[in-house]
């Protein structure tokens, strides 16, 4: 058995250990999920479900990045090394999500984490990250074009903020996506593992096994988030998950490839800057409810249709990324 199978599976039995332990203490603290009054009706029936189930990922991942950290320092300590910069950037972005889910559900702040507050955690984590890579870790500042087949040097003035803004857009855009039982975290494995076959190709060690965590880990969590869902993840772990992907793609030098292979979580936010613009120049909306998915629910799809579309569509897009790389 390969080593990507074997942290994968290890990865998968952790996060459904932590799963049957974490969701009844939320249950027990009555954790639960508020359900908007003008979103899809079917949704009002959720309410109460315990939600902060980002925890999960948090726990499973340190637990697995913390055991193959030890297992690898000893015979290679680079690659053990190099899992660090990404462990920090998803496990960071897990964490702002977690302080504003315990505000919201726990302290009872419906404001949660405040957007200004919120975004500036989120960039220092970010910019620390992409300083680390290219100072650190002396990850370059180029960049792969897909299609052609090119890495283009960027100059670092711009590479900085240009990496960061794919990491903030990244997340916000995983963010979005999660709404419905099982979306965001089935359509993110989905990314995720088309990331790590990448590395898997490249020979790029790091990677394959960061990558085979957050998978593994996100499938625990997939048992219990499928409709009708146990738990929700929160910011804590829509947070969580996009700052892996953002993460990993950048460290791939494929930031430009999430373009083709995340395209549900861009449509989904196409979908809430066109509403939003559209709204305010004519005061009529072009769909009935975004992010989008909810538009589609809207029109009569079940929610396990919309899970199964959105991560097919996911799945060929990705399949497409791995044949033009």
């Amino acid at each position: 058995m390969s080593f990507q199978i074997k942290i994968l599976l290890l990865s998968f039995a952790v996060s459904v250990v932590v799963s049957l332990i974490i969701i009844p203490i939320l249950k027990k603290l009555k954790v639960g999920q508020s359900e908007r009054e003008d979103g899809p009706k079917s949704h009002l029936n959720k309410k109460g479900t315990p939600t902060m189930g980002g925890l999960i990922l948090i726990i499973s991942t340190i637990i697995l990045s913390a055991f193959l950290y030890v297992d690898y320092a000893e015979n290679e300590i680079e690659i053990a090394t190099r899992l660090l910069p990404m462990v920090f950037v998803t496990i960071g972005f897990g964490l702002i999500g977690f302080i504003d889910d315990f505000k919201k559900v726990v302290l009872h702040n419906t404001d949660g984490l405040s957007p200004r507050l919120k975004m500036l955690g989120l960039m220092v984590i970010a910019i620390i990250y992409v300083v680390m890579l290219v100072f650190n870790f002396e990850n370059g500042t180029d960049i792969y074009i897909p299609f052609i087949n090119k890495y283009v040097e960027i100059p670092l003035w711009i590479y900085i903020p240009f990496a960061v803004v794919v990491i903030l857009a990244t997340t916000n855009a995983v963010n979005l996506t999660d709404g419905i039982d099982g979306l965001s975290t089935s359509v993110t494995t989905i990314i995720l593992t088309c990331l790590t076959v990448i590395s898997i190709i490249w020979g790029i060690k790091e990677t394959t096994i960061f990558g085979c965590i957050i998978i593994g880990a996100a499938l625990g969590f997939l048992l219990f988030n499928l409709h009708p869902a146990q738990v929700f993840m929160g910011d804590t772990g829509s947070l969580l998950l996009g700052g892996a992907i953002a993460g990993i793609a950048l460290y791939l030098k494929l930031p430009l490839l999430l373009l083709i292979i995340a395209i549900i979580p861009v449509i989904e936010t196409i979908s809430v800057i066109v509403q939003v613009a559209y709204f305010k120049k004519t005061g009529k909306r072009i769909f009935k409810m975004t992010p989008i998915h909810h538009h589609f629910e809207l029109c009569g799809w079940k929610e396990n249709k919309i899970v199964s579309v959105f991560s097919l569509i996911t799945l060929i897009m990705s399949m497409v990324g791995i044949m033009i790389i």
